[in-house]
């Protein structure tokens, strides 16, 4: 069944000159296995944390510390959820998070599906 759906779309220059200006904000919206990842990979995993935070309701409540996306090679994204995040999926009953990101032509996006049994 599915509990919500978010989707998140982000122009990859504007992000990174937020980033620019802001340096502090890399370290609050990216683990550290993200971090040093290139542009459009990081404005891609920003599009799937807002998604993620769509998917489950959005409450303000919920760290970006506490969702990591990892690429799989030859497979889709995963996603690691722990703390707030998996305080929220829990609280809905969310057993599975279905994640897609793409990133072209300046524009990342991202679509997560959240499902319980």
């Amino acid at each position: 069944m599915i509990v919500g759906v978010g989707i998140d779309v982000v122009d990859v220059a504007r992000f990174m000159a937020t980033l620019e200006r802001a340096p502090g904000l890399r370290e609050k919206l990216f683990t550290p296995a993200e971090r040093d990842l290139p542009a459009s990979s990081l404005a891609a995993r920003f599009a799937a944390k807002e998604a993620i935070a769509k998917a489950l309701g959005a409450p303000g409540t919920m760290s970006w510390q506490d969702a990591t996306v990892h690429r799989v090679v030859g497979g889709p994204p995963e996603v690691e959820i722990s703390g707030t995040v998996a305080a929220r999926a829990a609280e809905l009953g969310v057993a599975r998070l279905h994640l897609s990101i793409s990133h072209d032509a300046g524009i990342a996006s991202a679509m997560v599906v959240a499902e319980r049994d």
